[in-house]
């Protein structure tokens, strides 16, 4: 993937850490107050609006498929640290430390859930009234009934995947009946493919890297009309389905009372793989809170694809292996070599900085989070941890007294117990 002479000049002036692949802080210079940046957007209010009543209408469904959900609403736990970890995470500086806990998040204990599930019930509701079905129903709890899964049964969703959004659309998919394929490079892990065959989903397996199996899946749906594509690149509705997050986290903070203003920040901390998840978070909390949410990308040192992308601009892709960085690191939720240009393009101009750490760093942090709170992560999920030091460290002392630090987990719930041994021996071996 090669890039124009502008975005060459642009990426030249990259910190040497950053081209290094060592842990770097990237302060954006392409962020705008969030007024402007939201009147210039290509969503708004009314999507996101659009996309919290979708998640109302549809909570009679999902009470019905999911009795862990009994109000029909897929959210997560506002958290308090433990004082001594909270004091660890900021390294002596100031300020409240919370955690968005979508790690334990229901159904899928992962943040795509947010995404994923949704788009599954856009593409759902789309079929439904075209057909008709929906004239009669009492309510969406009908979406379970025979002739909804007779009719989804002659239609196919398939998504490109590391692995958690693949088992957030394949789980959503195959509980309203369709068939599901799901497209994954032949490295991604092997429990993540095991647990999509055990739902039924036929998993695809290409050679590359999670880019590359996008691109194949993409290619191969273009003209199904009997099937629907989750692209994790390019998806108004996988986008705005995470952006609905902000309005429960709105709800949690004023029952916590937190007050969020332009004297009270929030800094939230989200974990970067293409982008979509944290894209669309961000987007949906500077749409209620603007510039008073400052919202902090993390990614690995050896797949900053965001940071990339923002730094070279939105108009064409780059890759990380332009800079020399080879994309590869133990937060395989995270290991994207291209951003999505539909998050950079909406979201780019609302994030405040973009820290890079190192794959140690997420195995202590790991550790120490299973130990002294009992947050059972995966690797990229702790990635928020490792950022919010290196990034408070530059946030003037007075404001930083003031302001709330929330680490948005993502996914760990779920990780077999093998598995999460094993991450952590590496973490204390890493401590």
């Amino acid at each position: 993937m090669g890039v124009s002479p502008e975005a060459a000049a642009r990426l030249s002036a990259l910190p040497p850490a950053v081209r290094r692949g060592e842990p770097a802080t990237w302060m954006n210079p392409g962020r705008r107050p969030a007024a402007d940046a939201l009147a210039d957007a290509e969503m708004g209010a009314a999507d996101l609006e659009a996309a919290e009543a979708r998640w109302r209408r549809f909570a009679p469904l999902l009470a019905r498929l999911f009795p862990e959900i009994e109000d029909g609403r897929i959210d997560s736990r506002l958290l308090a640290l433990p004082e001594a970890t909270a004091r660890a995470v900021v390294a002596g500086g100031s300020g409240r430390v919370w955690v968005k806990a979508d790690h334990d998040l229901p159904v899928t204990g992962c943040i795509k859930a947010r995404g994923g599930v949704y788009e599954v019930l856009a593409y759902a509701e789309r079929l439904a009234a075209g057909a008709g079905l929906l004239e009669g129903a009492a309510d969406y709890g009908a979406f379970a009934a025979a002739p909804f899964r007779a009719m989804f049964a002659r239609h196919v969703v398939a998504v490109g995947s590391t692995g958690n959004l693949g088992f957030s659309v394949g789980l959503m998919a195959r509980a309203l009946g369709f068939a599901v394929e799901v497209h994954m490079s032949h490295d991604a892990k092997a429990w993540k493919k095991e647990r999509l065959r055990a739902l039924g989903a036929a998993v695809i397996e290409h050679p590359g890297d999670y880019g590359s199996a996008v691109a194949a899946a993409r290619a191969a749906f273009a003209d199904r009309a009997d099937a629907h594509f989750v692209d994790d690149e390019d998806s108004r509705d996988l986008f705005l389905g995470y952006a609905a997050a902000a309005r429960d986290l709105r709800r949690q903070l004023a029952a916590a009372g937190i007050p969020v203003d332009a004297e009270h920040p929030l800094f939230v901390y989200l974990p970067c793989g293409v982008g979509g998840a944290p894209g669309g978070v961000a987007f949906g909390l500077s749409l209620l809170f603007g510039d008073a949410v400052r919202p902090v990308f993390v990614e690995p040192v050896a797949a900053p694809c965001m940071l990339l992308q923002l730094a070279a601009g939105p108009e064409h892709p780059v890759s990380v292996y332009a800079i020399g960085l080879d994309n590869r690191t133990a937060a395989d939720g995270l290991a994207c070599a291209s951003a999505s240009l539909l998050a950079a393009r909406a979201a780019g101009p609302l994030v405040e900085a973009v820290v890079t750490v190192a794959d140690d760093a997420l195995f202590r942090w790991l550790r120490r989070l299973w130990d002294e709170a009992g947050l059972r992560l995966e690797p990229s999920a702790a990635a928020g941890f490792a950022a919010v030091a290196p990034f408070a460290a530059g946030i003037d002392p007075g404001l930083a007294a003031r302001a709330t630090h929330l680490v948005w987990t993502t996914g760990g719930a779920h990780l077999p117990d093998a598995e999460f041994e094993a991450a952590l021996a590496r973490g204390r071996t890493a401590a």
